[in-house]
Formats: structure tokens, sequence, C-alpha cells
């Protein structure tokens, strides 16, 4: 039995356990995973993490060289727009440094791995303003940090593919679901339902802006495409760039009526001036189209089924108080 040993970077955040899961049924008893985390941890779900700091360069080069990887998903980087724009430095040092780190050890060590790099439909930033669904040739016009530093590492690989790095560019669009931090909408919301339901936080809920309209999808279908390239990898042309998206946008305010509707308790709802990002989009859609011709790939869950698991996964939380 051919081994198909795979190792994720950043395996500790709130993709990981989703991905190690879903690489876990596309490859089978073939596999050999080997997740991986900023610094040593024990995850709750994973068990024992060996540390990689995707920063420090002869870390990588040494883990690569001794690993010897078919296969590298790399997913480590700083998760929230937000972050990334509040300690611009780090946000290049991380996704831009760190990403050429693991490109480069690859080619020096592993040329046969191939790459599954993690990027982001925020890349596309301002094209986003036509309304239209983007396909992977759209102009990346990038807004913020996040998506700037995103777009230059994804520009970066494009350009090494020519040199023979074996990677396969993926560009997910929103995506939730049981884990993701109160960083983002979503989670931000059934955070402030399930506390409210519990009786530790008066029944108001403070949001941003309603208005945008976002590509919104359960995080277990974005593993599941993570997942369905490295099986399709022998037949993608290095440097191939995947949309995952469902095509759908959603508006927040439809998103906080679902959310407000499945709570057991009567909630208010606040505009937050503090909430309010000046870098947002009226609409940013994704044309999947390419994901789903050239990998069999298409959503399998519905924004209900992503959003009721989140809330549940909150209810639990505070449950476990």
């Amino acid at each position: 039995m051919v081994r198909v040993r795979t190792l994720i970077t950043g395996a500790g955040g709130f993709v990981g356990p989703h991905l190690c899961s879903a690489i876990g049924h596309a490859i089978g008893p073939r596999l050999e995973l080997v997740p991986t985390s900023q610094a040593p941890e024990r995850h709750p779900a994973l068990g024992p993490l060996p540390g990689l700091d995707i920063t420090d360069k002869c870390a990588v080069a040494e883990t690569i060289a001794r690993l010897s990887p078919d296969c590298v998903v790399h997913l480590a980087g700083i998760a929230a727009p937000v972050a990334a724009s509040a300690d611009w430095r780090k946000a290049w040092h991380v996704h831009v440094e760190g990403t050429l780190n693991i490109a480069h050890a690859i080619l020096a060590h592993a040329p046969h791995c191939i790459l599954i790099f993690v990027g982001s439909g925020q890349v596309y930033g301002h094209s986003a303003r036509t309304g239209t669904p983007l396909d992977e040739d759209t102009l990346l016009a990038p807004v913020d940090d996040y998506g700037v530093t995103k777009a230059a590492a994804d520009l970066a690989l494009g350009a090494l593919a020519q040199r023979g790095l074996r990677v396969i560019r993926m560009r997910p669009f929103n995506h939730t679901g049981p884990g993701q931090t109160e960083d983002f909408f979503i989670p931000s919301v059934a955070m402030q339902i399930a506390r409210i339901e519990a009786g530790v936080q008066p029944p108001v809920i403070r949001v941003g802006n309603l208005t945008a309209e976002r590509d919104v999808l359960h995080v277990a279908d974005v593993a599941a495409a993570y997942a369905s390239a490295i099986r399709h990898a022998a037949d993608l042309a290095p440097g191939t760039i995947l949309n995952i998206a469902s095509g759908q946008p959603v508006s927040m305010q439809a998103v906080m009526d679902r959310l407000i509707g499945a709570s057991r308790v009567a909630i208010t709802v606040e505009q937050d001036p503090g909430r309010l990002r000046a870098s947002d989009l009226p609409r940013i859609v994704g044309d999947a189209s390419r994901a789903r011709r050239l990998l069999g790939w298409q959503p399998r869950r519905s924004l209900d089924d992503a959003l009721s698991d989140v809330l549940n996964a909150c209810r639990a939380r505070i449950a476990a108080v």
C-alpha cells in the first residue's frame, strides 16, 4: 500500500480538525497524517500536535527534509482580517515569508511534494464591486492587509510553479462552522445568543454592517474541497487556482434573522459603530465552476446547516462553563 504522508500547517486552528477528518475520508488507510501547530500543543480533537513555526526558515526546511511529505496543506496564517490589519508587519511575515519558507523547502528537499495553499477569496477585493460572481481570472484588487498579503503569497507561488513547484492554489470564500472564533460575524452573533439564552448577557445583540452580502459555506464543505484537491492533484497543472464558493450571496441581515429566529428567547438587535469596517464591500460572491469541473466538488450543506451547527456549538460551550 502506497502511503500518502500529508503535513498540515496550522492544524490547531478552526479548519484543522475538519480538514483532518475530510482527508481521512478521502484518502483512507493510505493516509499518514502529520498535523502541526505554531507551538507544540495538545488539541482536544487531534491530540498532541508538534510545533512548526512557518516563519522559522530553518525549522521548516528541517521538517520538510526529515518527513519528505507527499503533500503539504498550508493552513497556517492570521485568520481574522482585523488582526492582520492590527499588525501588518506580522501579516507579511506570516502570510508571505512563511509561505515562501514552505515552498522553497519543498523545492529543495521534497520536489515530488504537492503543496495545497489555502489562500482567500478576499484577494479579489475591489473587483467584487461589479456584484457578479468572481472567477479565477478576475483581477486581484485586495482592499486590506489580510487580502493583500494573501494575494502576494498566491502570486509568488504562481511564479514558483514555473520553477517546478507542484502547487494548487485554493481561494475559499467565507466559511463558518463549529470552532470558529468570535472574531467573525456568525460565531459572534451565535455566542451572544447562547449567552442570552443562558441568562449571562442582557437580551441585546450588538452588530456591525448588516447590508453586506457574502458567499458563506459550511467549513466541512471547504475541508472536503481541500481533501479533493489532494486526491485529484496528479491531474491538476502546477499553479492551478480553484475558487471554493457557493455562488449564492446572502446578506448579513438575513443571517442575523435566521439566527435570531432560532433563539429560544426574545432578543433586540443594536448596531455597534465599533464593529463597522471601513473596507466592507457591498457584495462578494464566488464562481466555483472550475472546482466543480476539476474536482467534482460542490457544497453539500446548506447555510441553515452551518448556522445551526455554529449555534449549537456555542450553546454547548456556554453549558460547559
